[in-house]
């Protein structure tokens, strides 16, 4: 709306409130999900206006929806996990690829000489993380600041790899779900996703 004014404290709160709305609809839509008739019932509700729907249609009709959503996360996810394990048999191949008995892949890009850390230790470390269609999801490169943390805290793949490495090296990990987030959706990163990290060993702490 070319003359909606966003000059006040109170209009641009309000606008901010809407955006937040529209941001989460837009990242998680429901299925068909009707923009006008939204707009409707925030202005009917804010006005105490009786629902135009009865309880028992509306609850009829999420739960409709409902299924439809846990359908498509169910084939969603079925998918996500039938192209990570492609991903992963089709690397295990490629030269240089060593492939250990939890499913963790990894390659050296660089050997260093130092310390190996133990679980009980805290690490120092650079990463950069992608998912297997390049898409950055984490880098400490990015931000500038290494990152530092113990063995024992971060994903199960991590931790295994963390302890293989000496310190100055710098690994390409391969991390199946299962040794990462598994079924989980974690920010940007969807339910059975195989991730990739550069992960360079800096110091043990």
């Amino acid at each position: 709306m070319s003359d909606l004014d966003l000059s006040t404290d109170e209009s641009r709160v309000s606008y901010g409130i809407g955006r937040q709305l529209g941001d989460q609809l837009r990242d998680n839509p429901p299925p068909g999900v009707d923009l006008e008739a939204v707009i409707v019932g925030i202005r009917d509700a804010f006005a105490a206006q009786e629902s135009r729907v009865s309880a028992e249609d509306l609850n009829a009709s999420f739960a409709v929806i409902r299924q439809r959503m846990q359908a498509r996360a169910q084939a969603e996810a079925e998918a996500a996990a039938a192209e990570g394990r492609a991903y992963l048999e089709e690397n295990a191949k490629r030269e240089g690829v060593t492939v250990l008995a939890s499913g963790l892949q990894y390659e050296v890009l660089a050997d260093g000489e130092g310390a190996k850390p133990s679980r009980d230790d805290s690490v120092r470390t650079h990463y950069h993380g992608t998912l297997i269609n390049g898409t950055v999801f984490d880098s400490s490169y990015q931000r500038g600041q290494p990152a530092e943390f113990p063995v024992s805290g971060v994903i199960a793949g991590w931790t295994e790899a963390l302890q293989l490495m000496n310190a100055g090296s710098k690994w390409r990990l391969h991390v199946p779900s299962e040794l990462a987030y598994g079924a989980q959706n974690i920010g940007s990163i969807p339910a059975h996703s195989v991730l990739v990290f550069d992960v360079e060993l800096l110091e043990v702490l």
